[in-house]
């Protein structure tokens, strides 16, 4: 690794650290486009049928890191899923594209982390070779809440968005 290697690598990191959020925060995964997620065309996603969503449009590699504290409760082998139960209990999911599951991994990078570890909201979870990946499939990301554990979650309208921005009104 060069020297370049390594001072790109360490600002990589540093800008990806994990944020100081509140246990009741759920923020946006990365910066991008918030949309209006019936537009993905998917209609099991765009009809929210698994729970309150909202979607999310990137047009480069890009890392997805975990919207809120809590657990990783679930985390596909291939990255283009992972699940968070949050410190409150509510449980998200984030998927990223539609159909993203055939490319069996594929443009896709898990960054460490373990199903059943602690994240913290802001860290990283998946890296996401989007460009490639778009060429094959609907790279819309959804932020799905399937358990709000009785809470009143709504997300905020389409926008730019950063991320560790809030992502509920």
């Amino acid at each position: 690794m060069g020297l370049f290697d390594k001072l790109f690598k360490k600002e990589e990191e540093v800008s990806l650290q994990p944020l100081d959020a509140a246990d009741d925060a759920i923020v946006a995964i990365a910066d991008g486009e918030l949309i209006d997620v019936s537009t993905v065309s998917d209609p099991v996603f765009a009809e929210q049928m698994m729970g309150k969503s909202t979607a999310f449009k990137y047009n480069k590699k890009t890392v997805l890191c975990s919207p809120a504290n809590g657990t990783l409760s679930v985390l596909f082998p291939t990255g283009h899923a992972y699940g968070i139960t949050t410190n409150e209990g509510v449980e998200l999911l984030v998927h990223c594209g539609v159909d993203t599951v055939n490319a069996n991994g594929d443009g896709f990078k898990l960054l460490g982390k373990k199903q059943g570890d602690s994240v913290k909201a802001g860290e990283p979870i998946v890296e996401v070779d989007v460009e490639k990946l778009a060429k094959t499939y609907d790279m819309s990301t959804m932020l799905i809440i399937t358990n709000d554990n009785g809470k009143s979650l709504d997300f905020i309208d389409p926008q730019k968005v950063s991320r560790g921005q809030s992502v509920i009104k």
